[in-house]
C-alpha cells in the first residue's frame, strides 16, 4: 500500500512537481491546497492524476490540510512561511518537503531561531522534515558523495560553492514581482514593514543553501567560524536590500577551507552560475572534471606521480533511480526527450525527480531522509552567520551548530 501526499501550494515551482509526486509509484493518493481555486481547478482536471486523486481531496487553506489524514505534505508557498508552515504540518502528524529555503526574512536571529524551533518539533514528533535542496541531486554532488565514500578524496583541504544570480538578466525581478502578486505577497508587504522599521538589512547570504550544500553534504562537515564581506550596490534601480553581493571564508569542522559566494548584481559568472568545487590531498572535482594522484604508486625516477583526469558527463555522474521509478516518471511529458520516451530528469540540473523519490521513499520506509532538519540548518546557518560577519566588516564569528540527525 502507498502513501498519500498533499500538495501545498500550486504556484509556478509547485505546479512543477504536482506530476512527479503524482506518477511516484509510491503514491497511491494526492491531495491539493492552494488559497488560488483557480490553480486547484487547473490541476484537478489534469489527466496526470487520474487514478490518484478525488475532487474530494482538495483544500483552501493549510489549516484544512492538516486536519486531513494525509500521510505527508510537500509545502512549495512563499519563502518567509516554508518554517512555521512546516511545524504547523510536524504538529498535525505529518512528514513534510519544504522548498528551499528553510526561512526567508531579513533577520538572521529570528531564522536561527526557526531553525532551532524545526529541530525540537522534528524531535518532539518523530516527524520528518525535508529540505528540497536541488544542490544535493545535481550530477556533480552525487558523484562526489560516492567518490567520498570511496575515500577517493583523501584529506579534504579545501572547497568553494557559489550561485551567481544577477537579478537584472537572470528571473529573480520576475519571481519576486509573482510571489507580491499573490495574496500571500500582499500579507508579505505588512510584515516586512516590521523589518525595515527597525533597521534589519538582509543579504543574498539568507538564501545560501544552493552555494553551501555541496561542500556541507560531500565532506559531511559543518562550518566553524566564518570571515564575510559585503558588496553595497550604489545601482539606483537596485531593489532592497542594498547588499547585493556577500563572499564568505569558513573553517570546517574537518580543519578544511571553504569559500562561497552569493552573488545578486554581477555581468556572467566564473564558471556555472551554481556549482562548486572540492580540492583533496589525492583527488579533486571541479567544472566535470576529476583529477587524482595516485599516491600509493612509488615515485618515479624523476620524483613525481602522474596526474589522472577523467573528463565526466552528466549522465555518468548521476545516482541511478528504480527501474518502476523510472517507468512512472517517463509518463510525464516533461521528463522525456523530444525525441524519444527516454526518461530525462529535469529540473535544476535534473534534481528534481530524485527529491520527489528521496522523501516519498523516507516516508514510505519510515526512514530519516537524506537532507533532514539538522543537514538543512548547517546549510542555513552558514549563510546567517556570514552575512552577520559582512554586516560587522569581516568580524570572524563562530557557526551555530545543532550535530548530526539521530539515528
Amino acid at each position: 500500500m502507498g502513501i498519500s501526499v498533499g500538495m501545498v501550494g500550486l504556484g509556478m515551482f509547485g505546479s512543477a512537481f504536482v506530476p512527479l509526486f503524482a506518477r511516484h509509484p509510491l503514491v497511491d493518493r494526492i491531495a491539493l491546497c492552494d488559497r488560488e481555486p483557480e490553480r486547484i481547478e487547473r490541476f484537478a482536471r489534469d489527466p496526470i492524476l487520474k487514478g490518484k486523486f478525488n475532487p474530494s481531496d482538495t483544500y483552501a487553506s493549510l489549516d484544512d490540510i492538516c486536519k486531513s489524514d494525509m500521510d505527508a505534505l510537500v509545502i512549495i508557498t512563499q519563502p518567509w512561511l516554508h518554517a512555521p508552515q512546516c511545524i504547523q504540518a510536524m504538529e498535525s502528524g505529518k512528514d513534510v518537503y519544504s522548498a528551499v529555503p528553510i526561512i526567508s526574512i531579513p533577520d538572521g536571529n529570528e531564522i536561527l531561531e526557526w531553525c532551532e524551533k524545526l529541530i525540537s518539533t522534528a524531535r518532539k514528533t518523530g516527524k520528518n522534515y525535508m529540505l528540497g535542496e536541488t544542490t544535493y541531486y545535481r550530477p556533480n554532488a552525487m558523484f562526489c558523495r560516492r567518490k567520498a565514500g570511496k575515500k577517493a578524496f583523501g584529506s579534504f583541504i579545501y572547497a568553494e560553492g557559489e550561485y551567481f544570480h544577477d537579478r537584472d538578466s537572470g528571473s529573480l525581478r520576475i519571481v519576486e514581482k509573482n510571489r507580491l502578486n499573490s495574496k500571500a505577497g500582499a500579507e508579505w508587504k505588512e510584515i516586512s514593514k516590521k523589518y525595515s522599521e527597525r533597521g534589519i538589512l538582509s543579504g543574498p547570504m539568507h538564501y545560501p543553501t544552493h552555494s553551501t550544500c555541496g561542500p556541507v553534504c560531500v565532506m559531511k562537515a559543518h562550518a566553524v567560524k566564518v570571515t564575510a564581506y559585503g558588496y553595497r550596490s550604489t545601482d539606483p534601480e537596485y531593489v532592497q536590500p542594498p547588499i547585493s553581493n556577500e563572499v564568505a571564508f569558513f573553517r570546517m569542522s574537518n580543519d578544511a577551507a571553504v569559500r562561497i559566494c552569493e552573488f545578486r548584481e554581477q555581468a556572467g559568472s566564473i564558471a556555472e552560475h551554481e556549482t562548486f568545487r572540492i580540492i583533496g590531498t589525492r583527488g579533486s572535482y571541479m567544472e566535470n572534471q576529476w583529477k587524482e594522484v595516485p599516491r600509493e604508486l612509488p615515485l618515479s625516477e624523476d620524483l613525481t606521480r602522474p596526474l589522472h583526469i577523467t573528463q565526466l558527463k552528466e549522465e555518468e555522474m548521476r545516482d541511478p533511480l528504480p527501474a518502476e521509478v523510472i517507468e512512472e516518471f517517463r509518463k510525464i511529458p516533461s521528463q522525456r526527450s523530444p525525441e524519444s520516451d527516454d526518461f530525462v530528469p529535469t529540473g535544476h540540473g535534473g534534481s528534481h525527480p530524485y527529491l520527489v523519490h528521496e522523501f516519498v521513499d523516507s516516508v514510505s520506509s519510515g526512514r530519516t531522509p537524506a537532507i533532514n532538519i539538522w543537514e538543512a540548518a548547517r546549510y542555513m546557518a552558514m549563510g546567517v552567520m556570514a552575512h552577520q560577519s559582512a554586516l560587522k566588516d569581516g568580524e570572524t564569528l563562530e557557526v551555530p551548530d545543532w550535530g548530526d540527525a539521530p539515528r
